[in-house]
């Protein structure tokens, strides 16, 4: 074995088996700023957990000591992560012929790690939903209202993806998020005021978007973080999900959205940034909004401050 080889498997970066855009953010921000401005090892961001190894599972419960995962997904997509999970035990179980159609278990796909406590908290819950059908003209209304209630939850989700998520792009669903998912968001943060919450891991299915809109609120309710660093850890998304893009696609494809959903737009901390700004005098104005108060703020902001 090289040196090299025994550097990245002694390294906190080295890569997971099957856990991919995992990060320390506090590191990832020290490591861009070539200087220690954050703490590390207390908030981690990844997208999905699945399908993580034994050995993964090891180092997140053994090495770094992870208390509070808070997973930002929808009811859709456990749906789908319990179908594809039954899917597989199926494939690997030679007297099981095909999956069960509906999952007996919803929570089957969860990754159980010990000493753990798990938060699922979506951030496109029922105010989101309400928000986006707001947006539909009548007949689309009525199609999708027609779907549910026949059984058709997934061809729902896909049309109402289709004709109001699309359009507003990654960006305009980002402020969407922050103006209709204020009850969502006020448990993520009310987690991450406890002190017995870290060190905590944030996920979505991607870890890209709504796992990066909560870092970026974190970061700049911090403060002291350089923008540029905010648009770095933001930025590695894209490239660290490269080698699941197929799947992300057909996924994607799935819920009716287009390949700019796979991307990280250049524009979204900037833009985000301004209209928290502009609509609430900054992220403060906006934690208050959503019910989390100064004490709460400053106890969240002593996590991370050196």
């Amino acid at each position: 074995m090289s040196r090299h080889n025994s550097v990245d498997l002694d390294s906190p970066d080295r890569p997971f088996d099957n856990i991919i855009n995992f990060r320390d953010v506090g590191r990832s921000v020290n490591q861009f700023c070539r200087k220690e401005i954050l703490k590390e090892g207390v908030f981690f961001r990844s997208a999905r957990l699945d399908d993580a190894s034994e050995r993964d599972k090891r180092r997140l419960e053994e090495e770094l000591n992870i208390h509070t995962v808070i997973d930002l997904r929808s009811q859709t997509e456990h749906q789908m992560g319990t179908k594809k999970r039954r899917a597989q035990n199926a494939k690997s179980d030679q007297s099981e012929k095909s999956p069960d159609p509906i999952p007996t278990n919803p929570d089957e796909h969860l990754l159980q790690i010990p000493g753990s406590q798990r938060a699922l908290i979506s951030l496109t819950g029922k105010g989101f939903e309400r928000a986006l059908l707001s947006r539909l003209d009548w007949l689309t209304y009525f199609k999708i209202i027609a779907l549910v209630t026949t059984g058709y939850r997934s061809d729902a989700v896909r049309l109402v993806c289709g004709t109001a998520m699309q359009p507003r792009g990654l960006t305009g669903l980002a402020q969407d998020t922050l103006d209709s998912s204020m009850n969502e968001m006020r448990s993520v943060f009310e987690i991450l005021a406890r002190e017995e919450s870290y060190p905590t891991l944030v996920h979505c299915t991607q870890g890209k978007d709504r796992t990066g809109l909560v870092i970026l609120l974190v970061l700049l309710l911090v403060g002291g973080v350089p923008v540029d660093a905010i648009v770095d850890d933001y930025s590695r998304s894209e490239l660290e999900l490269v080698s699941e893009f197929e799947e992300r696609m057909e996924e994607i494809r799935a819920l009716g959205l287009g390949e700019d959903y796979t991307r990280c737009p250049p524009g979204f901390v900037a833009e985000t940034t301004k209209y928290l700004e502009t609509r609430y005098g900054g992220v403060r104005g906006y934690l208050e909004r959503v019910g989390i108060g100064f004490d709460m703020q400053e106890r969240i902001r002593g996590k991370f401050l050196i």
